[in-house]
């Protein structure tokens, strides 16, 4: 069998393994994907890891467009994603509506789970909103950082700890058993980003690449990306 590489921001993660056997049956190619946050993603491609398809913020993909690395032509939204707040699943939810509320849920937080403050989108952006909140000092001995959001929200999820919280994109808490999201982060902290794949402009399997991509980005998977935390870009 055929197979098609794959690099993936972890937001898209449950999105493209729930494809992956549908997009197997229909194409003949199965996928090979990793997962991670889009700069990790970004660094394995420079690396010359095998890539036939990649997603990635849209900001990154235009770069590599521009660059002549991946097919303009081929470039698909996905959906825009928020960065939210997550509690473990049954524990008392914090009000996190406005900046006051966000603060004292950080501070009383026994822990805070993100994803790669440098390589990730989300991990990246959380560091900025402790330090406009005035605790990144208060709260950093009780950082827990991971590869990913999905593994962050894996680890809280296994750690059974009432008192933590989470910071991650929408679509990585809804699709990890034993977290639930409380809410995007308030208005003066929102963060959406529109993720987008794109063909390699090297891949030797270019028609597959690309019925994928349609597969992602198309009307047969709008369900299954609205019900996962992805909103019209």
């Amino acid at each position: 069998m055929a197979t098609l590489h794959v690099l993936s921001a972890g937001a898209a993660k449950a999105l493209v393994t729930a494809l992956a056997e549908p997009f197997r049956q229909a194409s003949g190619h199965a996928l090979q994907c990793q997962f991670g946050a889009v700069g990790a993603m970004r660094e394995r491609l420079d690396a010359g890891d095998a890539c036939d398809v990649i997603i990635l913020s849209r900001a990154m993909i235009d770069a590599l467009a521009q660059a002549g690395r991946v097919d303009p032509a081929s470039v698909a939204d996905l959906g825009r994603v928020h960065t939210g707040v997550a509690v473990l699943t049954g524990a008392p939810t914090p009000a996190v509506a406005d900046e006051a509320g966000l603060r004292r849920a950080l501070s009383g937080a026994s822990a805070i789970y993100i994803p790669d403050p440098v390589r990730s989108t989300a991990g990246i952006h959380c560091m900025k909103v402790l330090a406009a909140l005035g605790i990144a000092d208060e709260v950093r001995a009780r950082l827990k950082a991971y590869p990913n959001g999905a593994t962050a929200m894996a680890e809280m999820a296994r750690a059974a700890d009432a008192r933590a919280i989470g910071i991650t994109q929408v679509t990585e808490i809804a699709y990890t058993p034993g977290v639930a999201l409380v809410s995007p982060l308030p208005a003066a902290f929102e963060l959406a980003t529109v993720y987008s794949a794109a063909v390699i402009a090297r891949s030797a399997e270019r028609a597959a690449a690309t019925a994928l991509l349609q597969l992602l980005s198309g009307p047969s998977s709008q369900e299954l990306r609205r019900a996962g935390g992805f909103e019209p870009a």
